[in-house]
């Protein structure tokens, strides 16, 4: 029997796995890993069924070039040798005429996990600002907004805390695996668990308490839950007085503005309840708030997560134990940031970053704003957590791709991300890559995206690498994965790519490392082990981690403090203070609200729709919708509706759920169709219908509203009668 261990990249939430094979297979059993420390057997469908995933043969295995129209789906297999050659000389083609700000690069983190910083690397040198990545709507968002309050984002201590609150999240046993069994095993202890959300989820079917909040108005319970906390005294007055700045200006805005009555007008949820909801959190001896991609994609993001920051703070839950851990940069690897260069690329180029100067938060201009104060506490001026540092913002990114303005940018690059339906406004997104001179994807399956490059490059799998997780400059723990098979022969990972395109544009000298492994060997230097050592010797390390570091170093923020009305919103001339602010309304045209729902059990963003054994329980796109709307517009279980918003429609398979409040309905993030020959990409796409005007983009980052956007239902006669998006309208 031979076994090796496995870190899943199918999501974001890195299980580990033990693989097994017996003397006479040739391929490997998965299952979770009954000793993991923090998550003992965790493992869902994804990651059992990974072989049905990427053993497909529909995989990419050779390097494809657009021999017909953009989109035309007509190729030609070529070697890699002409494929980057071709790229280079394109490449530098536009860098010539436009600038190397004219490239755009979108990359996905979790499936180009042995990228190790190279593509900012690449981008930094060239000149290029313009890096994209889905994490400026999920997660990597939240680590630019903490920085604002309290200098870092700090990570929930699940082992140890005595209360959990919940904001929209659900993980389960498919989905966000390693924090559903952190969570049950927290509760089985005794924690007490705290659920916000309209929706009757799994997780509010075991809380303690549970709060129906209306869609998109999380900032305003928050707000409410200060004023119960200030009001009744149950802050902690010592903390706040030694290490905040701003809590007088906090509580006038609080009590003023958000008085409870107001709070529960706006959420919905009476002030008995929002007040019980806040004592229980204030009066345990520990609490923690995880992170929730709920509050990423709101107008009110900002705030919101901002408002995170200050529970955390004024009930002294910061770098507390039991509350949130302020981890820092792992010292046994050197950090993907590190590797990056940003410090190459000259202030001019960084302020040309498409969104830099209308919503700034997560782009070089608060970058530069916190490099002095990040240098200072944690040791490095451009820390990157969840890869969210300096990124451009993707609305003003795709406009610019689209129109030319402010500049042109005529090079796109798409990094394990299927774009085209990773963000609001499809046909915006659809339209700025119609008008490339260059497209690029590294793929393993012909995506929406994939489908409209000149050149798709054949990429490898987690199970064909060796690789370590290194907690994202968030959690300082690292685990490795030991390669189970060798990849095709012309699948190449990421940093083949880079390095070979590196090397055509005279950056060889940046990229000396031969292969990936060997750049792990130099990123493993400060442990004073290789690679094959630190795997051999650990499947996770946890680093040392000490309490309440601030009182040695104080926050990374400019005052030093935790900043709760905020000095550099306020420079930027923004609202200092967190505050509420209401996404358009329901109206005769558009009765309803959709909200995006997140990840669906089966699949991971836009992926696995190809695979039969996760398909099986999940045909068709699927639109959740409460009993009596149901009845008020005709709909019937099992057919299909069209769902219509100011900006495009789209059919759905009607499903009837009791948990589903009135007057809104879910729509499923992702859906396409690999069996298409279109793909379906214009049938059902959330992208679609999610605007990206101002009034539905949160006003400091630029990203989307995606929980409260108003819609109307109706039933169709026949599937194939509707008029869909015209993608060359």
């Amino acid at each position: 029997m031979e076994t090796k261990h496995v870190n899943c990249a199918t999501c974001d939430i890195a299980c580990q796995l033990v693989a097994t094979r017996k003397d006479n297979e040739t391929r490997f059993t998965l299952n979770g890993d009954p000793d993991h420390p923090l998550a003992p057997g965790a493992i869902c469908a994804k990651g059992k069924l990974s072989h049905e995933i990427f053993d497909h043969p529909n995989r990419i295995t050779k390097p494809l070039k657009r021999v017909g129209k953009r989109g035309e789906g007509k190729w030609e297999t070529i070697s890699w040798t002409q494929a980057m050659d071709e790229i280079a000389q394109k490449l530098q083609k536009v860098v010539d005429e436009h600038g190397p700000e004219a490239l755009v690069v979108t990359s996905g983190p979790w499936n180009s996990s042995t990228e190790a910083g190279m593509t900012r690397r690449f981008m930094n040198l060239l000149g290029s600002p313009n890096y994209l990545s889905p994490v400026a709507l999920c997660l990597g968002n939240t680590g630019a907004v903490n920085r604002l309050t309290c200098g870092w984002m700090p990570y929930p201590d699940y082992e140890h805390t005595e209360c959990i609150v919940l904001f929209g999240h659900n993980p389960h046993n498919q989905s966000w695996v390693m924090e559903y069994i952190r969570i049950r095993l927290a509760q089985d202890r005794g924690a007490k668990l705290i659920v916000l959300d309209p929706r009757e989820s799994q997780s509010a079917e075991r809380a303690d308490i549970h709060l129906p909040v209306k869609l998109g108005t999380d900032a305003a319970m928050m707000l409410g839950w200060v004023n119960v906390i200030i009001s009744e005294e149950l802050y902690d007055k010592e903390f706040v007085e030694e290490w905040t700045v701003g809590f007088e200006e906090l509580k006038t805005h609080v009590l003023t503005h958000y008085p409870l009555a107001t709070v529960s007008q706006i959420t919905g949820v009476d002030i008995a309840s929002i007040e019980s909801a806040a004592r229980m959190y204030a009066n345990a001896s520990s609490a923690i708030i995880p992170w929730s991609p709920i509050n990423d994609q709101q107008v009110s993001s900002t705030s919101a997560i901002r408002l995170f920051s200050i529970l955390r703070a004024i009930t002294g839950n910061l770098d507390a134990p039991g509350g949130e851990m302020m981890m820092g940069i792992n010292p046994d690897i050197i950090a993907e940031s590190a590797l990056e260069m940003h410090e190459y690329l000259p202030l001019s180029q960084k302020k040309k970053q498409l969104g830099y100067d209308e919503h700034p938060v997560f782009t070089y201009k608060g970058a530069e704003v916190f490099k002095e104060h990040t240098k200072r506490v944690w040791g490095a001026e451009y820390p990157s957590q969840v890869k969210g540092l300096g990124m451009a913002v993707p609305s003003p990114t795709f406009r610019a791709m689209a129109h030319g303005d402010p500049y042109k940018v005529k090079a796109f690059f798409a990094i394990a991300n299927n774009a085209l339906q990773g963000y609001a406004n499809q046909k915006l997104v659809f339209d700025a890559m119609m008008n490339q001179d260059l497209i690029v994807c590294h793929e393993l399956f012909i995506t929406p995206t994939a489908s409209l490059a000149d050149y798709v490059l054949p990429g490898d799998t987690w199970l064909e690498r060796n690789h370590i997780h290194d907690g994202m400059e968030w959690m300082s723990a690292m685990q490795t994965s030991e390669k189970l098979y060798e990849p095709p022969k012309d699948c190449k990972n990421i940093y083949y790519f880079w390095k070979e395109l590196a090397d055509r544009m005279g950056m060889e000298e940046h990229f000396p490392w031969k292969d990936v492994e060997e750049l792990y060997d130099h990123r493993l230097t400060p442990s004073g082990l290789s690679l094959k050592e630190f795997q051999g010797k650990y499947k996770a390390k946890l680093a040392d981690f000490k309490h309440y570091k601030y009182r040695e170093t104080g926050f990374a923020t400019p005052s030093g403090k935790v900043e709760l009305v905020s000095s550099v919103l306020e420079e930027w001339g923004f609202n200092p203070l967190p505050y509420h602010r209401n996404a358009p309304e329901p109206c005769e045209t558009f009765p309803l609200k959709f909200f995006v729902g997140i990840r669906e059990p089966q699949f991971f963003q836009s992926g696995q729709r190809h695979v039969k054994a996760l398909r099986k329980s999940n045909q068709e796109p699927k639109t959740f919708v409460n009993p009596a709307d149901a009845k008020r517009y005709n709909l019937t279980p099992g057919e299909w509706a069209c769902i219509e918003s100011p900006n495009g429609k789209i059919k759905m398979q009607v499903m009837i759920r009791e948990d589903i409040p009135q007057g809104i309905i879910r729509i499923p993030h992702g859906w396409w169709r690999p069996e298409n020959k279109d793909l379906g990409m214009w049938d059902h796409a959330d992208g679609i219908l999610a605007p990206d005007t101002q009034d539905y983009l949160d006003r400091e980052q630029g990203i989307p509203h995606l929980k409260g956007i108003p819609c109307n239902i109706t039933p169709m006669k026949n599937i194939d009668d509707w008029e869909k998006v015209d993608a060359n309208a």
